[in-house]
């Protein structure tokens, strides 16, 4: 009886092994020689805090059917994607705010340790824990003073500027100005780019120019003296690898001035006077930010986390806006529906709407708001993500242009244009994905494209980010509690 129940058992786990998707072999160790490849031990993502997995899929992206707004046919491609990691909800203006503090703290924690400002040294570190020195930077440990004297406090007042008619201090948006380094692996990948120019092509019959010259593009800024930013794409001879690096300089506070220039004839000095600075739109997103100050954000968070974690780092992977293809694939949800709810109408049976957008023509608070609305108020798609219609429209990575669908790789799809201050306007467009509080029904569905110019602020343009697996396999999800 034992005997038959052991083979019973035996029986049972190999069926189960053998009709399974997948009937590769076990993993096993060798001895004697044989080769049996490099152990080590296997990284094990953790859930990045208020982000949900977005699983690696399939999309017919596009609208299949005619557009009816217009009257006529949009393109639409059967794509694939990886897997990745999306913020759940637009970034808030409390988030942003971080942003907005932490340049504002490391100005003074630079000035504190200036000679002009009593060049307090302790704010700057400049040797490690052995004595070598090291490249000069911030000391975030250092706490920033309380009782400041003469000095700090000059220090202090250098970040602000008083308001001539109300005499308020308010904090000096033209000085916060964010500097990030990107390194383009892909450029730095491609064949025709190696240092070594027998390495360029394979081709054997290809005579080799060992002299042939190699023209790269590197974005760079610097402060001129007058304290502007200026911003250069330069061409020059490649030299070695530092040329794919590029450097930026954003200045990152939003334009709250853009409530009153994107509606002339319109009283909305409230929103522009306290949107973004009273706590009462904490929980809001962050709105007048432009696709170049929604990049440096996501540089400063992917810096702000590295330098949080322990060995492990070099694993994760970058913030990023996510590309337009990755944004409809999550925002369909795991039905592919063509909002990111189940159903074709854009509310429930008693009458609730499913996003904040402008239901009727004129009648932005039939959805019962006004302008935009706390972010998750709403509930979330399959994926696990709220406002991915309406609320405020995104900025995706993604250049746009009329035929985008049909120019994109059916895997991983991205086009990409890094435009040089000199390029024509036109060369600009960003894509913007998810319609917002101030559009129309047809707007909002998931696969709607628009556009908008990388330096344009706009009160009813957003963002969230995205981070690539590091593995293909992760963690239980343990998403931020709402």
């Amino acid at each position: 009886m034992k005997r038959i129940s052991k083979i019973v058992v035996l029986g049972l786990l190999a069926a189960i092994t053998l009709t399974g998707c997948f009937g590769g072999r076990m993993s096993s160790s060798g001895r004697g020689g044989e080769v049996v490849g490099v152990s080590g031990k296997r990284f094990t993502e953790p859930t990045p805090y208020g982000m949900t997995l977005i699983k690696r899929g399939y999309l017919k992206m596009g609208l299949e059917k005619d557009d009816s707004l217009w009257g006529r046919q949009t393109p639409t491609k059967e794509i694939s994607v990886d897997g990745f990691w999306m913020d759940e909800t637009e970034v808030t203006n409390s988030e942003y705010k971080q942003f907005v503090y932490w340049v504002r703290d490391s100005i003074l924690r630079t000035r504190l340790a200036d000679p002009a400002y009593g060049g307090d040294e302790t704010y700057m570190i400049t040797e490690d824990k052995n004595g070598d020195p090291v490249t000069p930077h911030l000391n975030w440990k250092k706490a920033l003073p309380r009782k400041p004297n003469e000095d700090e406090q000059r220090a202090i007042e250098s970040l602000y500027v008083t308001n001539p008619v109300t005499g308020e201090k308010m904090l000096d948006a033209s000085q916060m100005n964010y500097r990030y380094e990107v390194y383009d692996y892909t450029a730095a990948a491609l064949r025709r780019n190696r240092l070594d120019p027998s390495q360029r092509n394979l081709n054997t019959d290809v005579p080799v120019d060992p002299d042939a010259v190699v023209m790269i593009s590197k974005d760079t800024a610097y402060i001129d003296d007058e304290g502007r930013i200026v911003r250069q794409t330069i061409d020059r001879p490649l030299s070695g690898p530092w040329d794919f690096l590029n450097t930026y300089i954003v200045n990152i506070y939003p334009d709250t001035t853009c409530w009153v220039n994107d509606f002339v004839n319109s009283d909305n000095e409230t929103y522009m006077r306290l949107y973004f600075s009273s706590p009462t739109y904490n929980d809001y997103p962050v709105v007048g930010v432009t696709w170049e100050q929604a990049n440096a954000f996501c540089a400063w968070r992917t810096d702000y986390l590295l330098k949080g974690l322990g060995g492990e780092a070099r694993y994760i992977q970058r913030y990023r806006l996510p590309t337009e293809a990755e944004w409809e694939y999550a925002a369909r949800g795991k039905e592919g529906t063509e909002f990111p709810w189940e159903e074709v109408d854009v509310k429930t049976e008693d009458g609730c709407f499913y996003a904040n957008f402008k239901p009727d023509r004129g009648n932005y608070t039939e959805d019962g708001n006004l302008i935009t609305s706390r972010v998750g108020l709403f509930s979330s798609n399959s994926n696990g993500l709220y406002d991915m219609a309406g609320n405020v429209a995104e900025w995706t990575s993604t250049t746009y242009t009329e035929g985008g669908i049909d120019a994109m790789n059916d895997l991983n799809p991205e086009l990409k244009y890094n435009a040089a201050k000199e390029d024509p306007y036109s060369l600009k467009k960003k894509s913007v994905r998810g319609g917002s509080w101030k559009d129309p029904e047809s707007y909002i569905r998931s696969a709607w494209r628009t556009w908008e110019y990388q330096n344009q602020p706009r009160c009813y343009i957003g963002f969230r980010c995205v981070r690539s697996l590091a593995s293909t396999t992760s963690t239980k999800q343990k998403g931020r509690k709402k």
